[in-house]
Protein backbone atom coordinates (compact mmCIF):
# COMPACT_ATOMS: atom_id res chain seq x y z
CA UNK A 1 0.00 0.00 0.00
CA UNK A 2 1.40 3.25 -0.92
CA UNK A 3 0.55 7.00 -0.83
CA UNK A 4 1.44 9.59 -4.04
CA UNK A 5 4.03 12.20 -2.59
CA UNK A 6 4.80 15.58 -4.55
CA UNK A 7 8.41 16.63 -4.37
CA UNK A 8 9.00 20.22 -5.63
CA UNK A 9 11.83 21.76 -6.29
CA UNK A 10 12.00 25.55 -5.15
CA UNK A 11 14.26 28.24 -5.77
CA UNK A 12 15.99 29.28 -2.18
CA UNK A 13 14.57 32.80 -2.21
CA UNK A 14 12.52 35.04 -0.16
CA UNK A 15 8.47 34.32 -0.75
CA UNK A 16 9.18 31.31 -3.25
CA UNK A 17 6.92 29.20 -0.43
CA UNK A 18 4.38 31.79 0.55
CA UNK A 19 3.52 31.84 -3.53
CA UNK A 20 3.10 28.21 -3.84
CA UNK A 21 1.16 28.12 -0.87
CA UNK A 22 -0.76 30.88 -2.12
CA UNK A 23 -1.20 28.84 -5.45
CA UNK A 24 -2.44 26.12 -3.48
CA UNK A 25 -4.94 27.59 -1.46
CA UNK A 26 -6.46 29.42 -4.59
CA UNK A 27 -6.87 25.99 -6.33
CA UNK A 28 -8.74 24.71 -3.05
CA UNK A 29 -5.87 21.74 -2.59
CA UNK A 30 -5.17 20.97 0.66
CA UNK A 31 -1.84 20.02 2.57
CA UNK A 32 -2.14 17.21 4.73
CA UNK A 33 1.44 16.79 5.29
CA UNK A 34 5.05 18.41 4.17
CA UNK A 35 8.83 18.90 4.86
CA UNK A 36 11.22 20.96 3.31
CA UNK A 37 14.89 20.52 2.82
CA UNK A 38 17.02 23.01 1.47
CA UNK A 39 20.53 23.40 -0.14
CA UNK A 40 22.42 26.75 -0.61
CA UNK A 41 21.19 27.32 -3.74
CA UNK A 42 17.52 25.24 -3.78
CA UNK A 43 15.09 23.37 -1.62
CA UNK A 44 13.14 20.78 -1.99
CA UNK A 45 9.41 20.90 -0.73
CA UNK A 46 7.52 16.84 -0.14
CA UNK A 47 3.77 17.27 -0.17
CA UNK A 48 1.22 15.25 0.79
CA UNK A 49 -2.20 16.44 -0.50
CA UNK A 50 -5.82 15.80 -1.27
CA UNK A 51 -5.24 15.71 -5.15
CA UNK A 52 -2.21 14.54 -6.32
CA UNK A 53 -3.34 15.32 -10.49
CA UNK A 54 -4.52 18.37 -9.96
CA UNK A 55 -2.11 19.69 -8.15
CA UNK A 56 0.89 17.96 -9.93
CA UNK A 57 -1.12 19.99 -12.90
CA UNK A 58 -1.37 23.05 -11.14
CA UNK A 59 2.03 23.56 -9.98
CA UNK A 60 3.78 22.36 -13.57
CA UNK A 61 1.38 24.99 -15.28
CA UNK A 62 3.01 27.73 -12.64
CA UNK A 63 6.58 26.66 -13.62
CA UNK A 64 7.31 24.46 -10.75
CA UNK A 65 9.52 21.21 -11.26
CA UNK A 66 7.20 18.54 -9.67
CA UNK A 67 7.90 14.99 -9.44
CA UNK A 68 5.44 12.07 -7.61
CA UNK A 69 7.11 9.60 -5.72
CA UNK A 70 5.50 6.69 -4.03
CA UNK A 71 5.85 6.65 -0.13
CA UNK A 72 4.15 4.61 2.62
CA UNK A 73 2.32 6.14 5.39
CA UNK A 74 2.50 4.21 8.38
CA UNK A 75 0.68 5.16 11.63
CA UNK A 76 2.61 4.87 14.47
CA UNK A 77 1.60 5.12 18.95
CA UNK A 78 2.21 8.55 20.06
CA UNK A 79 4.03 8.04 22.79
CA UNK A 80 7.53 7.61 23.44
CA UNK A 81 9.47 4.87 21.60
CA UNK A 82 6.86 4.78 18.87
CA UNK A 83 9.22 5.18 15.81
CA UNK A 84 11.79 3.15 17.39
CA UNK A 85 9.51 0.40 16.76
CA UNK A 86 8.77 1.16 13.04
CA UNK A 87 12.84 1.47 12.46
CA UNK A 88 13.39 -1.74 14.57
CA UNK A 89 11.29 -3.95 12.24
CA UNK A 90 12.40 -2.07 9.28
CA UNK A 91 16.09 -2.62 9.69
CA UNK A 92 15.30 -6.05 11.11
CA UNK A 93 13.87 -6.82 7.56
CA UNK A 94 17.43 -4.76 5.85
CA UNK A 95 14.86 -2.17 4.68
CA UNK A 96 17.00 1.25 4.18
CA UNK A 97 14.79 4.37 5.13
CA UNK A 98 15.80 6.94 2.38
CA UNK A 99 13.87 10.02 4.20
CA UNK A 100 10.73 10.17 6.54
CA UNK A 101 8.73 12.90 7.84
CA UNK A 102 5.69 13.12 10.38
CA UNK A 103 2.61 14.55 11.90
CA UNK A 104 0.40 13.80 14.77
CA UNK A 105 -2.92 12.84 14.06
CA UNK A 106 -5.27 15.00 15.55
CA UNK A 107 -8.42 12.47 16.27
CA UNK A 108 -6.59 9.66 17.95
CA UNK A 109 -3.11 9.21 20.23
CA UNK A 110 -1.62 8.16 16.72
CA UNK A 111 1.54 9.94 14.20
CA UNK A 112 1.94 9.28 10.87
CA UNK A 113 4.57 9.07 9.38
CA UNK A 114 5.55 9.60 5.70
CA UNK A 115 8.56 6.84 5.06
CA UNK A 116 10.80 6.82 1.48
CA UNK A 117 11.94 3.35 1.27
CA UNK A 118 13.80 1.18 -1.07
CA UNK A 119 11.49 -1.04 -0.87
CA UNK A 120 7.98 -0.96 -0.46
CA UNK A 121 6.15 -3.77 -0.87
CA UNK A 122 8.65 -5.79 1.34
CA UNK A 123 7.87 -2.93 3.71
CA UNK A 124 4.47 -2.61 3.83
CA UNK A 125 5.12 -6.46 4.67
CA UNK A 126 7.26 -6.50 7.52
CA UNK A 127 5.03 -3.98 9.08
CA UNK A 128 2.04 -5.90 8.74
CA UNK A 129 3.47 -8.93 10.04
CA UNK A 130 4.59 -6.44 13.49
CA UNK A 131 1.11 -5.36 13.60
CA UNK A 132 1.81 -1.78 12.70
CA UNK A 133 -0.77 -0.30 9.80
CA UNK A 134 0.16 1.20 7.39
CA UNK A 135 -2.74 3.85 5.99
CA UNK A 136 -4.23 4.33 2.34
CA UNK A 137 -3.89 7.15 0.29
CA UNK A 138 -7.63 7.52 1.16
CA UNK A 139 -7.69 7.15 4.50
CA UNK A 140 -4.84 9.73 4.84
CA UNK A 141 -7.31 12.32 2.90
CA UNK A 142 -10.16 12.00 5.71
CA UNK A 143 -7.55 12.22 8.44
Amino acid sequence: MSVKQISVFLENKKGRLAELTEILEREGINMRALSLADTADFGVLRLIVDDVDRCVAVLRAAGYVAQVTEVIAIEVEDRPGGLHRILKVLGAAAINVEYLYAYVEQRKAAAVVICKVDDRGKAVSALQKAGIPSISADVLKSL
